[in-house]
């Protein structure tokens, strides 16, 4: 089998590491099958698509809302490497899962906005399937109705032209969508489980995406929701995309 490519772009190893064995966990996948790439750590290089099933994009603490003058150097080279990849995926249909932080690097393309008004706190909430998101391949094996963790401060304002909107929230319009038949991105993170949310409420308790006096009720709503549906996007991911290698 081709491997597939996961980029990460988590600057604490403790959580890039979680992240990283979540997905591999999720895919079903041996780290042989997996290869990572940390954005955040160093330049991605140069990328054969043919060499890949496919492109797993991890979330993290960058935003494509961000002030530029707020970007450090890593994030802005992250950046311009993820859209010229995201070009190249778009245009040739390679199969892509971006979870969370693939909303704002596929949200902003083809006339697409990507904004601070429809960020949501860190939670679990429930997440509806559009009839389009009922119908595909990708996302039509989950429930209509699921619960996933999520937590963010931007979102898609206005979708790709062209882009199929597959899932929303009450408070979050667009939480999936697709381009083209091959190239999907998610608000919500399908690798999540209830350990891992909390860490991550406590690594990135300095980052704004909550006040210090909520920290501990966070978790504990975190811990008591029922999340049980959204990875397995990650196996069906991998169960429709894996490629015999060349």
């Amino acid at each position: 089998m081709r491997p597939f490519l996961f980029l990460g772009t988590r600057a604490e190893d403790d959580i890039a590491q979680q992240e990283y064995d979540a997905v591999l966990a999720g895919c079903g996948l041996r780290s042989d099958e997996l290869v990572r790439v940390r954005l955040e750590a160093g330049p991605l290089g140069e990328v054969d698509l043919d060499d890949w099933s496919g492109i797993i994009l991890g979330g993290g603490p960058y935003n494509m809302s961000d002030p530029e003058d707020a970007k450090s150097p890593a994030q802005r080279r992250a950046e311009a490497e993820l859209e010229a990849l995201a070009a190249r995926v778009v245009a040739a249909d390679v199969p892509f899962l971006g979870a969370c932080y693939g909303i704002g690097v596929l949200g902003t393309l083809f006339g697409g906005v990507v904004d601070r008004t429809f960020g949501e706190p860190i939670c679990a909430l429930p997440v509806r399937l559009t009839d389009a998101g009922r119908d595909d391949p990708l996302f039509g094996m989950l429930p209509a109705e699921f619960t996933a963790y999520l937590g963010h401060k931007e979102a898609v304002a206005r979708l790709p032209d062209g882009a199929v909107l597959l899932a929303s929230t009450d408070t979050c319009p667009v939480h999936a969508f697709r381009i083209g038949r091959n190239v999907y991105a998610t608000q919500f993170h399908p690798e999540l489980d209830a350990v891992a949310i909390c860490d991550r409420i406590d690594a990135y308790s300095a980052h704004g995406y909550y006040e210090p006096h909520e920290q501990e009720h966070l978790k504990t709503a975190a811990r008591e929701a029922m999340v049980t549906e959204p990875v397995r996007l990650l196996g069906r991911f991998v169960e429709l995309y894996a490629r015999e290698s060349a």
